[in-house]
């Protein structure tokens, strides 16, 4: 399977352990004793704010209090055992984290046929979306997120808990006021470790932020989480990732390699501080590697007024938001793949004499497309008749199929010429 630098991974090793498992789906879905109250009892629920393959977020609001939450809601009659067991440990993993850069999980209510698992409502979007929307962005800045970032995967280790999967869609704000903090989310990767013990929990992550060691199949542990801190500093100093290649097996082959390096003139203007700390992070070693309490007692972090540069980078903003209709598009991508996935299992099944015939393919075209295809597509980011990157990954990167197909059919047929000419690599 090839996969898009952007899009995640899980794929289990062990198919024994995932079927091996007698019990029921509903003992499976217990998870430390969930409130059995009705969820219509305790909350009033509003308006959708992101749809998954079997769920749905939807704003809620506390009858008691007139608290407002984001309410999960996940159709239990469709999910496999093995989805039983994920959802089973994402919900035990986020009722233990407590910390203010995490999305925290407020209540867990199990229904017939549903589960609502209620977190934070965070209403600040993404934050590498706010830093393109800011009149100032410095290397100071830079430090100031990545430490929220490290104090909440410190916690996650703290605790024994690995993310698995960094990015910058898992990184949110609490809200849309200056200064407001980042909330890590998304557990649904997380693992569950003891102490700095290292084992093969299964291929999983998002291709640009695996670490070498996930890609060797070697055992690895907390470390994973350090490497793809590595990558997203990276990001926030200059706008683009050290790892990137259209083709997937080029891009596991510098991954595994370390092969990334501070180019000029973009990286001239970096602090050698900042570009240590990176190698620190980015240490092919996994035991060598720092760890997310050392990485903040590096003088960069906990004293960047003295050590960070103050200076404005306006050409990291340029090529952060450049990066950021790039990860949209992929996601756009990936929905349409799934959906031509879906027309072609569609034509594959046999109609009725009485049925509508399944339409043609669209046509193909020998559109050619180059890296400024890419910039043009991102300046397009700017227009009022070309948002579609408005209309994705907006809620998490949740995306909304409907709405796409909906409004956006020129985009659509683009977008399946490249995977058809395979000019897009997923």
């Amino acid at each position: 399977m090839v996969v898009s630098p952007g899009e995640p991974l899980n794929m289990m090793t062990n198919n024994n352990q995932m079927a091996a498992t007698a019990i029921s789906q509903q003992q499976q879905i217990q998870m430390n004793n969930p409130t059995s109250t009705k969820f219509s009892d305790n909350y009033d629920v509003k308006e959708e704010l992101g749809k998954g393959a079997f769920s749905v977020v939807r704003r809620c609001v506390h009858k008691a209090t007139n608290m407002e939450y984001a309410a999960k809601i996940i159709n239990t009659r469709k999910l496999s055992s093995r989805d039983f067991q994920k959802l089973e440990r994402e919900a035990r993993i986020c009722r233990k984290l407590k910390h203010s850069n995490i999305v925290r999980l407020h209540d867990s209510i199990q229904e017939e046929g549903f589960h609502y698992l209620v977190f934070d409502l965070v209403t600040g979007g993404e934050l590498f979306e706010d830093i393109v929307a800011r009149e100032f962005y410095s290397e100071a800045d830079a430090s100031q997120c990545i430490q929220q970032i490290l104090e909440s995967i410190a916690y996650c280790h703290d605790n024994s808990v690995v993310h698995r999967d960094l990015k910058p869609e898992n990184l949110l704000l609490a809200s849309r006021a200056k200064g407001a903090s980042v909330k890590l989310a998304d557990f649904g990767l997380a693992i569950e470790v003891k102490g700095d013990d290292e084992a093969w929990y299964g291929f999983a992550g998002t291709p640009g932020y695996l670490s070498p060691e996930v890609l060797k199949k070697d055992p690895y542990g907390k470390p994973v989480d350090i490497w793809a801190c590595g990558v997203i500093l990276y990001i926030l100093l200059v706008g683009y990732p050290p790892f990137w290649d259209e083709d997937q097996i080029r891009l596991y082959a510098q991954i595994k390699s370390g092969a990334y390096d501070y180019p000029t003139p973009e990286w001239d203007t970096v602090t050698p501080e900042a570009k240590a700390l990176i190698d620190a992070m980015l240490t092919l070693n996994p035991k060598k590697r720092i760890t997310a309490q050392e990485a903040l007692k590096v003088p960069w972090i906990c004293d960047r007024q003295r050590v960070a540069s103050m200076m404005h980078r306006q050409d990291t903003v340029d090529c952060l938001r450049k990066f950021n209709a790039r990860r949209k598009l992929k996601a756009v991508i990936s929905a349409v793949t799934m959906v031509n996935r879906m027309s072609n299992a569609f034509r594959l099944t046999p109609q009725s004499s009485g049925s509508t015939p399944t339409p043609p393919p669209p046509p193909s075209s020998s559109l050619p497309i180059t890296s400024s295809s890419f910039d043009m597509i991102a300046k397009e980011n700017t227009s009022t008749n070309n948002n579609i990157f408005n209309n994705v990954c907006n809620n998490n990167n949740n995306i909304l199929v409907g709405v796409i197909l909906h409004h956006h059919h020129h985009h659509l047929h683009l977008i399946t010429i490249l995977i058809n000419q395979q000019l897009i690599v997923l």
